[in-house]
């Protein structure tokens, strides 16, 4: 697996910083996802939250029905610039939001019954067909993060069987459920298990039901043929429902890179290397979740025929925007290029200008012609326009 590295592009081609999205690897994991559709009959949606590079939605509408929003920004987004259905869901709605959405989006999902009682009106009152859903939590943890376990105790996202109030569903089409984090079908599974159990009761008057996102599908893996089957068997249980996935991480799962270029060496206990890139600013989720990003051609320290170490940071006054320790064949130097892997997804919707930072710019790269094409270069106005 390539994990999303441009094989065969130049790296002198490439500016950094630089996200640079390999099409052919999104055309693989858009396959993968054509055949779930196909052997299940789910519909797929683009889950903007995880990946929203506009420029490449007329490929990615080719597979996928629509888009999952969680504001009026990107409900808007995917309406303007992908088509399809738009789906909405928030932990909590203004009166503002709510008017922004009730033209744009054709699903709206509520995270409790008192602001599905107190929007009701204006949803009724907007002439449009809106199907409207309420999201539930199965209590079913099955991730090691707990930053990312929507069913952790204490949880804000979705509403539980006990505070369930079957007299409130008048107007509710469906019901979303989001448990999973990077995870494979098993616990999906288990997830499945836990909703039936909870909420099963409740489904002979829905007309569809939203698995919602963290099926990791397109990694290797990944057990396609179990998730067909609880697909298949689900919809054989319930005929009446449109089933519905939002993978958002899925579709751009190591498709593509964050380049970067070494400014500084510095000599301490071990040696770091400045970059023009920064883990706070560029890819927050190695500080956030955290984890170790992988770079090309490097490995673990202390690796076999890897004789060079280096601290690799960013360069940030964060005294913590670190990104890890990483060993080299051959020495860095001022100038060097490396290549930060699977960088497709949750980064370009989590950069910052924390510090005034230089934005990536945003690449896209056609392996079958060898068109590299800078999409989009940031500057000091976009820093300047979120500020007053």
């Amino acid at each position: 697996m390539d994990r999303g590295y441009p094989v065969g592009l130049a790296i002198d081609r490439i500016p950094t910083p630089c996200f640079v999205v390999n099409e052919a690897a999104l055309t693989r994991n858009l396959a993968i996802l054509e055949q779930v559709r196909q052997r299940s009959g789910c519909r797929i949606l683009l889950a903007l939250k995880g990946f929203a590079m506009f420029s490449v939605f007329p490929l990615l509408r080719q597979t996928l029905q629509g888009v999952c929003a969680s504001s009026p920004h990107e409900a808007r987004l995917g309406r303007e610039e992908f088509g399809g259905e738009v789906h909405t869901f928030a932990a909590g709605y203004s009166e503002a939001d709510i008017f922004e959405l009730l033209p744009i989006t054709d699903h709206l999902v509520f995270n409790s019954f008192a602001q599905w009682q107190r929007f009701k009106p204006l949803i009724a009152a907007s002439g449009r067909a809106i199907a409207c859903g309420i999201r539930v939590n199965p209590e079913c943890s099955t991730g090691k993060v707990a930053l990312y376990d929507p069913c952790a105790p204490g949880s804000r996202l979705g509403v539980r069987a006990v505070d369930f109030p079957p007299a409130a569903l008048d107007g509710i089409s469906g019901l979303h459920f989001h448990t999973l984090c990077e995870q494979n079908a098993d616990a999906l599974a288990l997830t499945l298990q836990a909703f039936e159990a909870k909420f099963s009761r409740y489904l002979d008057g829905m007309k569809w039901v939203n698995f919602g996102g963290g099926h990791h599908i397109t990694r290797a893996d990944y057990d396609v043929d179990l998730l067909c089957r609880l697909l298949t068997d689900f919809a054989k249980k319930y005929p009446h429902l449109t089933i519905y996935l939002e993978p958002g991480e899925a579709v751009a799962l190591n498709a593509g890179v964050l380049a970067a270029s070494v400014l500084d060496i510095i000599e301490r206990d071990v040696e770091i290397a400045i970059l023009d890139i920064s883990a706070t600013a560029h890819m927050p989720d190695v500080l956030e979740m955290p984890y170790r990003p992988e770079v090309a051609g490097a490995g673990l320290p202390g690796e076999q025929a890897k004789t060079k170490t280096y601290r690799l940071a960013g360069k940030s006054c964060l005294a913590g925007d670190v990104i890890g320790d990483y060993s080299f064949s051959e020495p860095l130097r001022v100038g060097s290029k490396l290549f930060f892997l699977d960088m497709a997804h949750y980064t370009m919707v989590k950069t910052t200008t924390f510090n005034g930072m230089q934005l990536p710019s945003i690449a896209l790269y056609r392996p079958a012609t060898d068109e590299f094409i800078i999409i989009r270069r940031f500057g000091y106005e976009d820093f300047k326009n979120r500020l007053s």
